[in-house]
């Protein structure tokens, strides 16, 4: 559990401690980290949670928890209102971020404690490599939380949250040993559907809202090839 909970925390704590050095962001600074944002969990969702999901359970399995994480984030949002281009629009944006960011480091610490079961050096290098991993997707939720008025240490704490379910992950992977592949595959697309409707719902949408149009672009494909190079380099 130590080990899956530091992996969690030193990682998305470590994306939000990188964008705290920008304060407040305005103008075209605001809509390109929002963008960069959206690029980043456009890369996990497609370079990482839709292809693990589909090769642990398969299309329907992938495709059902993809529907379902929109459909849930969906009702949320309608619960809690829209109140786009506002402090609290984009705080509520970076809250639900961090929710779809928890979601997916549960089955990434159920990975770590299943391995750790197996074999030491198995669980290590999988927290490694999962702690960098979880890097940018620190900075993506960090970005909106800055832009709506959270201070750096506000920002970084709700980070480090975010990475606390993958400790809870590895404390159950290590007790059970394993989940069914086709449970995991329905929860790594739950995570993808929440982040997919985060992104084109809610990032874009704002990045996009005003004249600063070039420079969300430019934040859009920047993101991407940063998650890229994270993902695959890792």
């Amino acid at each position: 559990m130590f080990l899956g909970a530091m992996a969690g925390i030193l990682g998305t704590g470590a994306g939000g401690l990188l964008l705290s050095v920008v304060r407040r962001p305005k103008g075209w600074l605001l809509s390109f980290l929002l963008a960069f944002s959206a690029g980043i969990m456009l890369a996990v969702v497609f370079q990482d949670l839709i292809l693990e999901a589909l090769a642990l359970g398969g299309l329907t399995i992938t495709l059902l928890g993809v529907a379902l994480g929109v459909a849930a984030l969906f009702f949320m949002t309608l619960t809690v209102g829209e109140k786009r281009l506002s402090s609290t629009g984009l705080i509520k944006t970076g809250l639900l971020l961090g929710f779809g960011i928890a979601l997916h480091n549960l089955p990434e610490g159920l990975a770590i404690g299943a391995g750790y079961f197996a074999s030491q050096d198995l669980g290590l290098s999988l927290a490694l490599a999962l702690c960098v991993h979880n890097i940018p997707e620190g900075m993506a939720m960090a970005a909106p939380l800055l832009a709506g008025g959270y201070d750096r240490t506000q920002a970084v704490l709700l980070t480090i949250l975010a990475g606390v379910p993958m400790g809870i992950g590895a404390l159950a992977g290590g007790l059970l040993g394993t989940l069914s592949q086709r449970t995991l595959a329905g929860v790594l697309g739950f995570a993808a559907g929440a982040m997919l409707f985060l992104v084109f719902h809610e990032l874009l949408p704002e990045a996009q809202d005003g004249t600063h149009h070039i420079a969300a672009t430019f934040g859009a494909i920047t993101g991407t090839f940063v998650g890229l190079i994270f993902l695959v380099l890792v």
